[in-house]
């Protein structure tokens, strides 16, 4: 997790257990002593990649600075049911304030990771790279799109001002893919790449005409997609070009072979199943 902004994912835990804890936790504080030892153990309860050790392991140490947890796999680790991913031993209402947290987020980035996983396993020798979208869940853009990583696939732009992505509300806004085009060339500086949305081989064109760099090309059928990727390639050899849109794991092999060198899955992390982990606590 080293490239994370440690201070934003502490920032975050802070305010997802106040979220959490409100008040105070008055089920444990009426059972339980505050000086009770215990430990506790996640548990995969069905094969999975693990992602999101220290994110669990700063809700632990939000709550108290000394609480760290003993790893017994990595992130990115393909783990069986059964094994035990790690172990924590503390107080006791420590560990029962921050269990629903850690397992959360552990359960929901794991998630994630694994659909990562499969869909980069299912292009495997094609030459395409697997990405994410800005589809995820507010306020935790930066911990689901570490996930992505951690299960084999990249980064697509983190926010808004990452990089000009030209969709078609902005070209009909423009009035057209060459003004949006063109607009965009003198507005930013000559660092940034400009990628320009297109859906039909005229839009297609004017890109690339227009001096586009990326072209996404969105909602077609994988064999819609190799026609348009010929197109292109002929018109510029070495654009870069990613599909997007309907993308499953069922067809994501046919749209890697239909040429393209990106492919981008909202489904990575607005769609993929929380797995499922345990967090047994016990008296130390």
């Amino acid at each position: 997790m080293s490239w994370l902004d440690e201070g934003a994912l502490f920032s975050q835990i802070g305010a997802f257990l106040n979220e959490d804890i409100g008040r105070g936790d008055i089920t444990t504080q009426s059972t339980v002593m505050r000086s009770q030892s215990a430990k506790g153990r996640f548990i995969a309860k069905e094969a999975m990649v693990v992602c999101g050790l220290e994110a669990a392991e700063a809700v632990f140490s939000t709550l108290d600075s000394q609480q760290q947890i003993e790893a017994f796999v990595a992130d990115g680790d393909e783990v069986e049911a059964g094994k035990v991913i790690a172990r924590t031993t503390g107080f006791a209402d420590v560990l029962l304030a921050g269990e629903r947290l850690a397992l959360n987020l552990m359960q929901r980035l794991s998630g994630i990771a694994t659909l990562t996983r499969r869909y980069v396993q299912a292009v495997e020798g094609t030459g395409a790279v697997v990405v994410d979208t800005r589809k995820t869940s507010p306020g935790l853009r930066m911990l689901e799109k570490y996930a992505v990583t951690t299960g084999g696939g990249r980064n697509h732009r983190f926010g808004l001002d990452d990089g000009v992505l030209i969709k078609d509300n902005h070209i009909a806004l423009a009035g057209g893919v060459a003004t949006a085009v063109g607009r965009a060339r003198k507005a930013v500086g000559h660092l940034h790449k400009v990628e320009v949305e297109v859906s039909r081989e005229r839009d297609l064109r004017d890109a690339v005409e227009s001096g586009a760099d990326i072209l996404l090309i969105d909602n077609q059928t994988p064999e819609e997609t190799r026609r348009l990727v010929e197109v292109a390639r002929s018109l510029k050899s070495d654009i870069l070009l990613e599909s997007s849109g309907g993308i499953t794991l069922e067809n994501v092999r046919q749209y890697a072979e239909a040429g393209v060198d990106l492919i981008s899955v909202g489904a990575l992390t607005h769609s993929a199943r929380a797995v499922d982990i345990s967090f047994k606590i016990q008296s130390a």
